[in-house]
C-alpha cells in the first residue's frame, strides 16, 4: 500500500471509532492523534536508519506540537488510532498492533532502567481507556479492553477485560463491544 493509501486508510480508521467526526477533511486537518501517528512514521524511518538523533528530535518537536509523545523506536501496526490524544506515552520497546485504539492519558512505559524490552506489547485489536498505564514488558492479548484508569503490570490472554489497581483480567463475554465496555461505570476506576 502506497503512502497516499496509508493516509486514507488511518483517516478512515478514525472515523469509524469517532462518533465525532464529521468528515474526512476534519479528521486529517484537526485529530492529533493522527497527526502524531503520522510524524510518527517519517521518525520511525529515521530511527530504523541509524539516524537516531534527528529521530528522536522529531519526536520531541512532534510531541510539543500534539501532547503525544511517542518514542521513534516504538512499532505500531495499522490503523492505529488516538482519540483526544492530550498526555499518551509510548515508549521505545513498546509494540502496537493493528487495529487498537488509545483514549488520553495511556501511558505504556517501563518499569526498569535496563536495556531491552521495556515496555508493553497491544496485540491486535486492543482498546485501553482513558488514563489507564500498562507497564512493564507485558503482552496484552488480542481484542482485549482496559479498563480506564487501570494500572496494568502482567500479562493478560486475549479477549480480556482488565480492571482495577492493579488490574485484574477476567474473560471478554462474546456479546460485549469495545464501546460499551470502554463507557459502563463498572468497567471505569
Amino acid at each position: 500500500m502506497g503512502m497516499i493509501g496509508r493516509l486514507r486508510e488511518d483517516v478512515a480508521a478514525a472515523r469509524r471509532r469517532d462518533p465525532a467526526a464529521r468528515s474526512g477533511l476534519e479528521v486529517a486537518l484537526l485529530y492529533p492523534g493522527l497527526h502524531a501517528i503520522w510524524a510518527h512514521r517519517v521518525w520511525h524511518a529515521l530511527w530504523r536508519s541509524g539516524f537516531r538523533f534527528p529521530a528522536r528530535m522529531g519526536s520531541q518537536v512532534s510531541r510539543w506540537l500534539t501532547g503525544i509523545e511517542i518514542h521513534p523506536g516504538a512499532r505500531i501496526g495499522r490503523r492505529f488510532f488516538i482519540d483526544h490524544g492530550m498526555g499518551v506515552v509510548i515508549g521505545e520497546t513498546a509494540e502496537i498492533g493493528d487495529d487498537v485504539m488509545l483514549y488520553h492519558g495511556v501511558t505504556l512505559g517501563g518499569r526498569t532502567r535496563d536495556h531491552g524490552k521495556r515496555h508493553p506489547t497491544l496485540e491486535d485489536g486492543v482498546a485501553v481507556g482513558a488514563g489507564a498505564k500498562i507497564l512493564g514488558p507485558v503482552r496484552i492479548g488480542a481484542r482485549s479492553v482496559i479498563g480506564a484508569n487501570a494500572v496494568v503490570t502482567r500479562d493478560a490472554p486475549p479477549d480480556s477485560v482488565l480492571v482495577g489497581i492493579p488490574a485484574k483480567a477476567r474473560p471478554r463475554d462474546a456479546d460485549e463491544s469495545d464501546r460499551a465496555l470502554l463507557s459502563v461505570p463498572d468497567y471505569s476506576i
